[in-house]
Parts: structure tokens; C-alpha cells; sequence
């Protein structure tokens, strides 16, 4: 047994170490990769598993870590916030949903039971691949991961009275003799143990963890508070499964009653490595758990019960999505990353299966579609990214620009945070400007804040001629794409040679590629910020004001030349390089004589032509 789990402890890091990032090269995603490493290693194809669905369980365990990671980052205050969202679209979502499925199972036939069991069970989606997709895509704080989120913790909510409902589904026998041999509470006795489990959750969190967790910190062993954390999830996990609640929602429960804890952020340092590996081997087992074979025996009937559920939820939530404040194209994410199956439905089907509500075969046929649905599902997302977002992008990049009806010496291209610095300076000195933008949403926000500014597309010359670039003296490019600075520099540079260009750099690779280009100055956008901080440093360590000050400067002076010379070379990398590691020791060894010398000299002086006069050393 032990060489069988080494063995398998193998080929699940084998297969994920391989297939994960090849997917993600591929543009594919990280769940993709693992639930196809699973496909390949499974049992039907290469047969390298010998039990997966037991490692599934295992796995599972995945999911409850996530849940108790996302309950950490809500405070009660911001869950309650939630409460409308969880409650509307959640709970619209699982009841429609519900009534659909059940009445297609009705019209095929299926008794009343069997097909409102199966209407609840498939209205859940999946929260391991939901929410481990917006992450990937950074898109869990959008309107789309918002609503999606709160589907997802409607839905494992649930869970619970789900498994009430299913057994009182089964013939009144059947579930007595289940009950009499499983021993589990039942009615008014489950429900207190149950708010009781519930309330030791709450209470302890609220007031015993962060004494227990102080304590083992001030141990300074790290692996000691590691193995406490996993203890409190895990025994929550197992307080919650005892009397046959959802896991995951125990240990998001007490997520949530230590986001205001002292020790949240060790909490997930600690955690999230666990969270990570588990979810990738659940991910992996739902691939290695396909069943081919029943596939094969009926595949038109499996791919019409996949994609028709796939569809009808898809239908669903776009309908919910046209009842709250989303944009159309957040409504199609938070369709396409939910219209799936969810890996609960594999403990309510097994459940269904246990009290005799549903047959052996259609659970099987069932299990399939929630598991391929599952697989579809980074597909769809991936349909989503690059056919219909780029729909939306190009909608939004087509309206017409506005009548400008200003002309200033100034013109402001970019009016994002570096553009509303440059902007800020010169409206605060008198010095007018006219200010354009390409971002719908950007424009919006700054305009309440009183700035004008006009929507178009910087590199049109068109607009730049409406915005009075023909008497300009200077125009600043903002932008912070760099492609996109580089072609509108060569519009106006083609258009209006006479204007003085003063660009944004992102790094130090664009600010060489702008410097070529031939613009009259750059500026770097994080350099200056770096050295204001590194100039504070050196005072607290106990430089003087003027001293350190005068160093950042210099220090800037000369990375700037060493950016101008890098601009006239037309080499390789290494050779760039080579020059700047020199260029970084003319730079210390400039600063080290600076420091010899014996009296402050016009803290202006490196701004003239021509090199610094030295006075007399102290040695």
C-alpha cells in the first residue's frame, strides 16, 4: 500500500510539474493543465492511477483551505455588504436552475423525486475552478468576481439543507434503515448540535485564538504555528462533517471570524502553499475520474446532457446578470465561469446513491457530466478572454472623440496617475493645458473631480490637430503602454516636427526606446519615487538633509547619461549589461569622492553644463 502511495505521490507531481506549465505557456491556465495531466495519467488512457476518486477525497480538502483563505480576506462588516447579492442572485440562481432541471427531468420521464434531487444538485457550480480562474486572471475584485463569488457562497450554503431534503426524497423506509444504521442525528437533535458547532466556531475565533496563537508565536517556530493553523482548519472541517454539514462552509465561517485577527496575514502565508498543492491534485482526480467507458457506450447522450446543461445554466445566469449593475461584458465572465457543474455534486450524488434515491447507472451518467462540465469550463473561459471580451474592448474603443474646444501650449496625452501629476503641477502654477485620454472610465472619474478632459486616441492626427497641436510648444506623452507612446511619439513627430515631446517611461528598456526615438526629455516614472525614499532612508541612518538629498540627485544625474548612452548603442543584451555594471561603478565611486568633500557647493550645480568643481579634500 505505502509503494502504492509513493508511487501515485509521483505521478501526480510528475503530471502537474509537466502539463501545468505548458498549459499556461499555452494561454490555456493552470486547471486546464492539472485536469487534463489527470485525463492522461487516469485510468483510461494511461492507466498510472490505481484509486483516484479515494485521492479525490483526499483532495477535497483543497477546496475547504480556499474557502477558509477567501473567508480571511471578509470582514463580517464587508460580508454583510454582500448580504443582498448572496441572497438575490445566489439564491435566484439555485432556485430557477433548480425548477428547470426538474421539470426537463419530469418531461423525460424521471419520478418528481429523482428529478427535483437532480435539479438541486446540478445547480451548483463549481468554487474550486470559479474561483481559482478569477484569481488567475486577477479578476476577483471586479463587478464579474463579485457576483460570482456570491453565487458560489449561496450555493455551498445550500449544500446544507440539501442534504435535509435528499434523504426526505427517498421512501420513508429506505431512510429509516439508513438512519438506524448509520446512527446520525436527525430533526430538532441535528439542528442543535449543529447551531451549537456553529456558535463554538464564533466564539472561539472571536476569543480564544488570538491568545492560543500568541502564545505559539512567541515559540518563534515557525512549523509549530503552521501545523496550528492546519489543526483549526481541519478540526473545523471535521466538527462541520460529523453531523453531515459542508466542510468548506465551517471553515469559511471561521475564515471569517479571524479576518480581524492579529495573525491573519501569517494565517495565510502559511496555508496558502497547502491550498495551492491540494487544489492541484483535486483538479487532477475530477480528470483522472472521467469515465470513458460510459462515454463510450452512449457518447450522444452524454454530450447532449453536458452541453445542454451547460447551456441552460449559461442562459441563467445571463438572465440574473441583466438584473444587477454589471457591464455586458462582466455579465458574460460571470456566465461562462459558472455555468458549470460543481464538485459537490459528487458527495450529493454518492449521498442520492447511499439512500436508494437515485440508480446506480444514472449517477454514474450523471458524474460523468459534472466532471467533463467541469472540464469545459476553462475552455469556455478561454473562448470568453479571446473572442468575445475583444468584442467588447473594440466597442468601447470606437465612439467618436470629443469637439475640443480649447488650444493651450500644453497638450497632456495619458491622464493616469503620472499625467495627473504633470497635470496637477502645472494647473497649480497657472499654466493651462488641454488634456486627452482613451479610457471611457478614467475620463469619467477624473472629470468629477473638475479636470477637463476630452476622450480620443492620442496617435489620430486628426484629434491632435483639433486639440491645437499646431501652436503647441510641448506635449507630454502619459500613456503607460509603451508600444502605444512609441506610435503616438511618431505621429506627432510626423504631423507637428516643431513640438517638444517630454515623455513617461515605464522602465528603463522604454525610456532607451523613446530616447531614440528622439524625444526632448524623459522622465522614468518609479525612479524618482525610489530615490525621494532612499534619500529618507540615508536620514535616518543619519545623513543629513542636504547631503542626502544631494547624493539622490547626483545619483539621478548619472543614470540619466548612462540611459542616454545606452540609447546610442546598438548591441546585445550582454553588451548593455557590461555598460551598465560599469556605468554602476563610475556611479558608487563618483558618490564616494562627493562625500570628501569639505564644503556644500550650490546643491543646484549638477543642473549646469559641465562637470562639478571639487574643493579641497579633508585627508
Amino acid at each position: 500500500m505505502e509503494n502504492n502511495l509513493l508511487a501515485d505521490a509521483v505521478t501526480y507531481l510528475a503530471a502537474a510539474v509537466v502539463s501545468v506549465p505548458i498549459a499556461k505557456r499555452l494561454g490555456l491556465g493552470s486547471v486546464l493543465g492539472y485536469l487534463v495531466a489527470g485525463v492522461i495519467i487516469g485510468p483510461f488512457v494511461l492507466s498510472f492511477l490505481s484509486h483516484p476518486k479515494d485521492v479525490m477525497h483526499f483532495a477535497e480538502f483543497g477546496v475547504v483551505l480556499m474557502l477558509f483563505l477567501i473567508g480571511l480576506e471578509l470582514k463580517p462588516s464587508l460580508l454583510w455588504k454582500l448580504r443582498v447579492p448572496i441572497l438575490g442572485s445566489g439564491g435566484l440562481q439555485v432556485f430557477i436552475t433548480t425548477l428547470l432541471v426538474t421539470a426537463i427531468g419530469l418531461f423525460f420521464g424521471l419520478p418528481w423525486q429523482q428529478a427535483l434531487a437532480i435539479g438541486m444538485i446540478l445547480s451548483l457550480s463549481s468554487t474550486a475552478i470559479a474561483l481559482q480562474s478569477l484569481q488567475e486572471k486577477g479578476q476577483m475584485k471586479s463587478t464579474a468576481g463579485q457576483g460570482a463569488f456570491a453565487v458560489l457562497l449561496f450555493q455551498d450554503i445550500a449544500v446544507i439543507p440539501m442534504l435535509a431534503i435528499l434523504p426526505l426524497l427517498a421512501s420513508s423506509s429506505d431512510v429509516a434503515s439508513i438512519a438506524a444504521h448509520s446512527g446520525e442525528l436527525h430533526g430538532w437533535k441535528k439542528g442543535l448540535v449543529a447551531g451549537g458547532i456553529i456558535a463554538g466556531i464564533v466564539i472561539g475565533g472571536r476569543f480564544l485564538m488570538n491568545p492560543i496563537f500568541s502564545f505559539i508565536a512567541k515559540s518563534q517556530l515557525r512549523e509549530v504555528f503552521t501545523a496550528t493553523a492546519l489543526l483549526l482548519v481541519i478540526s473545523v472541517a471535521l466538527a462541520m462533517q460529523s453531523i453531515g454539514l459542508s466542510p468548506a462552509l465551517g471553515t469559511f465561517l471561521a475564515g471569517v471570524v479571524l479576518a480581524e485577527s492579529d495573525y491573519r496575514h501569517e494565517l495565510e502565508s502559511n496555508i496558502e502553499p497547502f491550498k495551492g498543492l491540494l487544489l492541484g491534485l483535486f483538479f487532477i482526480s475530477v480528470g483522472a475520474s472521467i469515465d470513458f467507458n460510459i462515454f463510450a457506450a452512449d457518447p450522444a447522450l452524454i454530450i447532449f446532457l453536458t452541453l445542454g446543461l451547460i447551456i441552460l445554466k449559461y442562459l441563467v445566469l445571463q438572465l440574473l446578470g441583466r438584473f444587477t449593475p454589471m457591464a455586458r461584458p462582466d455579465r458574460y465572465t460571470f456566465a461562462f465561469v459558472l455555468s458549470q457543474a460543481g464538485e459537490f455534486a459528487f458527495v450529493l450524488f454518492a449521498f442520492a446513491l447511499g439512500v436508494n434515491l437515485l440508480p446506480q447507472d444514472l449517477v454514474s451518467q450523471l458524474t460523468l457530466v459534472v466532471a467533463l462540465s467541469m472540464l469545459l469550463t476553462p475552455l469556455m473561459l478561454i473562448v470568453n478572454d479571446k473572442y468575445v471580451q475583444p468584442l467588447f474592448r473594440e466597442t468601447k474603443a470606437e465612439p467618436v472623440s470629443d469637439d475640443i474646444s480649447e488650444e493651450n501650449k500644453v497638450i497632456i496625452i495619458g491622464f493616469g496617475r503620472f499625467g495627473q501629476a504633470v497635470g496637477r503641477l502645472l494647473a497649480a502654477n497657472k499654466i493651462s493645458t488641454t488634456i486627452l485620454d482613451h479610457d471611457a472610465s478614467q475620463i469619467d472619474m477624473v472629470r468629477r473631480y473638475g479636470y477637463k478632459v476630452y476622450f480620443g486616441e492620442g496617435e489620430r492626427h486628426d484629434l491632435l490637430h483639433a486639440a491645437g497641436a499646431e501652436d503647441a510648444d510641448v506635449i507630454v506623452v502619459a500613456v503607460d503602454e509603451p508600444e502605444r507612446s512609441l506610435r503616438i511619439i511618431k505621429a506627432i513627430q510626423h504631423h507637428f516636427p516643431h513640438v517638444k515631446i517630454l515623455a513617461r517611461a515605464i522602465n528603463r528598456p522604454h525610456a532607451t526606446d523613446l530616447l531614440k526615438a528622439g524625444v526632448t526629455a524623459v522622465e522614468r516614472e518609479t525612479l524618482a519615487g525610489g530615490l525621494e525614499l532612499g534619500a529618507k532612508v540615508m536620514q535616518q541612518l543619519g545623513w543629513r538633509h542636504n547631503a542626502a538629498w544631494r547624493a539622490s540627485r547626483l545619483f539621478k544625474k548619472h543614470d540619466d547619461e548612462m540611459v542616454e548612452q545606452l540609447a546610442t548603442m546598438s548591441g546585445d543584451e550582454k553588451m548593455f549589461i557590461n555598460h551598465s555594471m560599469e556605468t554602476r561603478s563610475f556611479i558608487e565611486k563618483t558618490l564616494e569622492e562627493d562625500q570628501h568633500w569639505e564644503h556644500e557647493v550650490d546643491e543646484h550645480a549638477w543642473e549646469r553644463p559641465g562637470k562639478l568643481k571639487k574643493n579641497v579634500h579633508l585627508d
